[in-house]
């Protein structure tokens, strides 16, 4: 695909054209603003060379009632174009802010890292649509306008305009060259210790008790230095910019006032026509002077501007036509291999596996067999897998998601509970079904101890937090996934933070499920939910080693160790890849 193919092509460069009518509003603003800028031009050239010389009181005031006028008209106009801009970034938000939040969401559940950049860098681009290097682009096509009428006034001030025109422009060039790689490292090195420092604040529960935090300070200010010093080279080089920027500007003040000056003694000027040609120099280099000054915004918008295509580019908005009916909860995985970037060998190495409606599938095996990769695969939120994944024998992938999430109910190893209500973590932040919220509690075992808290359902959890234990949590977060009777739930490693009482309460939970007809996989290294379990997975390695009901895996689990052991029991079993 070509540069310009793609560029054509690209879904944020087609939302940007959808403006095209606003930008041309502003663009016949700026045609009026910049035709008035002749104002104070023609009105000066009439002052000194007809109405001092006519000495009349009548011309001076008609022309300072009509001068007035055209800047009144003038100002609206600069008005109106900047009213117009700051709605069109109002509207450029609207547009593309529920977008890049999908687009950010899908990144991060394909790479697993945050992508919050992503709403930064669209306001990059909102600010620089709709900022002044904009204006300045809007008014360059008016400098060859004002450069005409320099020529008219004498070709040698016209000549001079030009001059400084080509040393502005190669001062952008030049500046655009030595800026981009200093700004680009900088803003990296910036990004990395902030995600750094983020992370870091929110383990302080680890970091404080064990001393680590010296360890870590030495690390985070050996990377706030390098950030500083990419910083402070970036600014060196938009200081050197800036200031060889000034010098051209106040040279070419009083050049050009030098140059009329000289005109003046030669008979070939009047005194008006170099106060005038003064003005309108400068307002006709006021554009390029502006992209000189303006040029590291351009920059960033740039660097934003392309950060946000490839996103979009590689997180498309999924299909609204993905519409299904219910699942029934009928799971298969066939010839599933998950992988993991930087990792040679694949976490699973062709994993086949069913589950079926109203019953209970464990997973067991040692910690790093893949259990909780597989898990992920189940729900399809890990990136990276080939194999299939069939819910109702149809690709998960090929669901909307937003209609599968209310049958799905997912238990994660590590819970996260969000901010706000206990009653909406458990409502999984929709509308609050007071009857379901409490009979999923219910279920979980966790209504008796929800209202022991002060304000009940209606504790906020980020208050809750540390009255909470990482039982509770679990139980909070057991209770989410039970909400709205599920037809497949997945749990992994349910009972990992859970008392005698919490475990009572998961299995009678797991109980309800398969009563209800719901597939149940629950992902698990201990034994206490085996009694439930209709199904047992022996996963080891990534590889599947025993695939059958409870009863046939636990016999050949039992032969096997007593083969091992030198003896030589009787009895069914199945073990794969024994």
């Amino acid at each position: 695909m070509t540069t310009s193919g793609f560029f054509q092509r690209s879904e944020l460069t087609r939302a940007l054209r959808a403006f095209r009518g606003a930008f041309l509003t502003v663009a016949a603003f700026s045609m009026v603003a910049n035709v008035l800028q002749l104002t104070s031009t023609l009105y000066m050239l009439q002052v000194y060379d007809r109405v001092l010389i006519s000495q009349s009181e009548l011309t001076l005031l008609m022309l300072s009632l009509v001068t007035l006028f055209f800047y009144l008209v003038g100002a609206f106009s600069e008005w109106m174009r900047s009213r117009v801009l700051v709605h069109t970034g109002m509207r450029l938000d609207d547009m593309l802010g529920m977008r890049v939040f999908n687009a950010a969401y899908e990144s991060t559940l394909r790479q697993g890292t945050a992508t919050g950049k992503a709403f930064g860098d669209l306001m990059q681009v909102r600010q620089f649509m709709t900022g002044p290097g904009v204006l300045a682009i809007l008014d360059t096509p008016w400098t060859p306008i004002y450069l005409a009428v320099l020529f008219f006034l004498h070709p040698m001030l016209g000549w001079l305009a030009i001059g400084f025109a080509l040393v502005q422009l190669a001062l952008v060039w030049f500046g655009h060259r030595l800026a981009v790689a200093p700004t680009e490292r900088a803003q990296n090195a910036m990004a990395e210790e902030n995600l750094y420092v983020h992370a870091k604040l929110r383990n302080t529960e680890v970091l404080e008790p064990m001393g680590m935090v010296h360890n870590l300070r030495a690390r985070w200010q050996a990377m706030h230095r390098r950030a500083e010093l990419a910083q402070a080279r970036a600014m060196d080089v938009n200081h050197r910019v800036t200031a060889v920027s000034k010098f051209i500007r106040y040279s070419q003040q009083s050049l050009a006032l030098g140059a009329g000056a000289l005109l003046v003694i030669d008979g070939q000027l009047t005194m008006g026509a170099m106060i005038a040609a003064n003005m309108l120099m400068t307002r006709a280099l006021a554009p390029i002077d502006m992209m000189a000054n303006t040029w590291r915004s351009l920059i960033t918008a740039r660097a934003a501007f392309r950060r946000l295509e490839t996103l979009l580019q590689e997180n498309p908005e999924r299909d609204p036509a993905l519409t299904r009916v219910p699942p029934e909860g009928a799971l298969r995985l066939q010839g599933l291999v998950a992988v993991a970037p930087g990792r040679a060998e694949p976490i699973l190495k062709g994993v086949d596996l069913r589950a079926t409606p109203g019953a209970v599938t464990v997973v067991l095996g040692p910690s790093g067999s893949g259990k909780s990769t597989l898990a992920r695969c189940m729900i399809g939120i890990w990136p990276h897998m080939q194999g299939e994944v069939l819910l109702d024998e149809r690709p998960i992938s090929g669901w909307n998601r937003d209609e599968l999430g209310p049958h799905i109910g997912y238990l994660p190893q590590d819970i996260e509970l969000f901010e706000g209500s206990i009653a909406e973590n458990i409502a999984r932040f929709g509308e609050v079904d007071a009857v379901k919220v409490i009979e999923a509690a219910r279920e979980a075992g966790l209504h008796e101890m929800i209202l022991r808290f002060p304000k009940g359902y209606d504790t906020p959890v980020g208050e809750a937090g540390g009255l909470l234990s990482g039982g509770q949590r679990q139980r909070i977060g057991l209770a989410r996934a039970l909400y709205g009777k599920p037809v497949l739930v997945v749990l992994d490693e349910p009972n990992a933070n859970l008392d005698d009482m919490g475990e009572a309460a998961l299995v009678e939970a797991i109980q309800l499920l398969r009563a209800r007809g719901s597939t149940v996989i629950v992902v698990t290294h201990r034994p206490g939910v085996l009694a439930v379990a209709d199904r047992l997975v022996v996963l080891r390695d990534g590889v599947v080693r025993a695939d059958g009901s409870r009863d046939e895996v636990l016999a050949a689990l039992r032969n096997a160790q007593a083969r091992s052991a030198g003896t030589n029991p009787q009895g069914p079993g199945r073990l794969a890849g024994a």
